[in-house]
């Protein structure tokens, strides 16, 4: 039996909005955990005794959250329903001496991280955002959402077969500009943050920035049925995710425990203390069951009932490559949710995960389609076969159809990502 839906077009307009304040993964756990605060969750520090009262709670580490719902009534060993997401996206990284420059120009050296399509930030006006560190240990949020720098292309008259195949150093060419000058002092790039900031640049001793495209996300389209904008993968299900947890919360008596888990480092494998592939989701997890008075055993139970839907996004069919797609599974924009198959386990879903994910988009009123990729081509991955891997529970790898994955700036249906949401509060829910 389908329910009303919960989201609409306004989900949407929130998106762009999140996207917009989200030019990192740090930017992107605060401004989630806000919207978490709003529903009446609370945060909970990994170094304090947690309790087993109910409600809502969620942890920040790093460019992580994960956040969940204690309902009246559950047990230690009541299953965890896990929506999966990550933060991060392919990007430029400041290095740590960042202060640079050739022939007149001053430039910041940057690494890249991640899969990131180079040619997407020639020529583009971009912010830099990220994270300072503190002598006192304190982290603090940067936003310079200006154009501030930008990674200028070779002139066509002295590159004349640039049209006919680009072809970019990943050292040499991606480094932007900020300024001019030919005395390149070490420390300036940090000391004009730190003002940015606030802080006294003496005091700054780490920092973790990136650049960003400082276009505004927006609608496209005669009929505004599409949206552009960056870092859509994965920002766009973490806002969804954190929009259904809270949604579910609000129901309050769940057979079960609804769970938001957003990682960092998806981009490059998942390895670290805030990844999919680290300790942070099996702990809060543990920590949750002994809370409310569980033991070893009530672990195992819970887990053995859990299930999570990893969400991330995948590949609309693209009208200029179609032969690059599989022949009979045609996702498209504004079709709805896709589930992700890939019988290497690539992706984690299986037929009986197929069965839970069709039931939660029947009971949302909510189309979804099947993506597969090109047998002639490898399939990626995300953070589901890990989740499924390493914590033994059932995984199922959905998503969002998008243009330009790992562009600067991607496209997808404009009511996609409400139809997620619903999808995702169905299934939290349940």
């Amino acid at each position: 039996m389908s329910r009303p839906a919960r989201f609409d077009r306004g989900h949407t307009d929130d998106l762009l909005t999140y996207l917009a304040a989200s030019p990192s993964p740090y930017h992107a756990v605060a401004n989630a955990a806000e919207r978490l605060e709003k529903a009446g969750f609370r945060q909970v520090e990994e170094t304090d005794a947690w309790d087993g009262t109910t409600g809502g709670k969620y942890v920040l580490r790093g460019g992580a959250l994960i956040a969940w719902f204690v309902p009246e009534g559950a047990e230690p060993h009541t299953p965890f329903r896990i929506v999966g997401a990550h933060t991060d996206s392919p990007n430029l990284r400041v290095k740590p001496l960042p202060d640079t420059g050739a022939a007149g120009w001053r430039q910041v050296a940057v690494e890249l991280y991640g899969g990131t399509l180079l040619n997407t930030w020639l020529d583009r006006d971009l912010g830099l955002a990220g994270r300072i560190t503190l002598r006192d240990g304190r982290d603090v949020l940067v936003n310079i959402d200006r154009p501030l720098l930008r990674v200028p292309q070779l002139a066509i008259h002295l590159d004349r077969g640039a049209n006919d195949g680009l072809k970019l150093d990943r050292q040499k060419h991606m480094q932007p500009i900020w300024g001019l000058g030919d005395d390149v002092q070490e420390g300036d790039l940090i000391a004009f943050v730190a003002e940015e900031a606030g802080v006294d640049a003496a005091d700054v001793v780490g920092w973790d920035l990136m650049p960003h495209p400082v276009e505004a996300p927006a609608y496209l389209g005669r009929d505004r049925e599409l949206v552009a904008g960056p870092r859509m993968d994965n920002l766009l299900s973490v806002h969804a995710g954190a929009a259904a947890l809270a949604a579910a919360a609000a129901t309050g008596n769940l057979p079960h425990i609804p769970v938001l888990a957003a990682f960092d480092h998806e981009e490059n494998g998942s390895q670290s203390d805030t990844g999919a592939d680290g300790p942070l989701l099996g702990s809060v997890l543990e920590r949750s069951v002994y809370a409310r008075g569980g033991s070893p055993e009530d672990r195992a139970r819970a887990l053995a009932g859990t299930v999570c839907l990893s969400s991330d996004t995948g590949h609309a069919v693209h009208p200029n490559y179609p032969e690059r797609h599989d022949p009979t599974h045609h996702p498209r924009a504004n079709g709805g949710p896709i589930l992700k198959v890939n019988v290497n386990m690539r992706y984690a879903t299986d037929g009986s995960g197929r069965a839970v994910f069709a039931e939660a988009c029947e009971k949302a009123g909510v189309p979804f389609q099947n993506f597969v990729s090109n047998n002639a081509m490898p399939c990626g991955t995300t953070i589901g076969p890990i989740t499924a891997a390493r914590h033994g529970i059932k995984t199922v790898d959905i998503g969002v159809a998008i243009l330009s994955m790992h562009s600067a700036r991607e496209l997808c249906g404009a009511d996609d990502p409400f139809l997620l949401a619903n999808a995702l509060t169905a299934f939290l829910e349940n």
